[in-house]
């Protein structure tokens, strides 16, 4: 092998090992202390997709007026958090008090790089899922203007 293309399959490697490198970003999911069922899914679905792109979570709970008398509540919803997201990821921090917020932060159980080549894995399969229904569609439009010539 000649030394060019050794120090271009070395390029290659090293832009692809840049390319794969990503760094963890630390997410934000606000909620409040008297929050509905619905509000609680919406941003559990939300923090689940951060945590699926390989992202940490920091759950937050906002208390205001009494609310700041009840922090048991608090931990209490953080904790049913955690244990909803426990399939995607790790507490890393306990609940703590932080002014007038209740927070907890959550590690994904992946990192960025295996969830980022999982997103295109799951990509590719459906470009080529794509691209083979064109092609039946286009065979099977073909096969009867066949028949009609015969």
């Amino acid at each position: 092998m000649d030394y060019g293309k050794f120090k271009y399959e070395a390029a290659q490697k090293e832009k692809e090992a840049r390319r794969n490198q990503a760094n963890t970003i630390l997410k934000e999911v606000r909620f409040r202390l008297k929050i509905e069922a619905h509000d609680y899914t919406t941003k559990l679905k939300r923090a689940e997709g951060f945590l699926k792109a390989g992202d940490k979570v920091k759950a937050m709970i906002l208390f205001r007026g009494r609310e700041q008398s009840r922090p048991e509540q608090g931990v209490r919803l953080l904790r049913k958090f955690a244990e909803d997201v426990a399939e995607l990821g790790t507490v890393e921090s306990n609940p703590t008090i932080d002014g007038r917020n209740m927070v907890m932060i959550v590690a994904p159980m992946k990192s960025k790089s295996e969830a980022k080549q999982e997103q295109n894995a799951v990509r590719d399969a459906q470009r080529a899922d794509k691209k083979q229904a064109a092609r039946d569609a286009k065979t099977e439009a073909d096969a009867p203007a066949e028949a009609t010539a015969e």
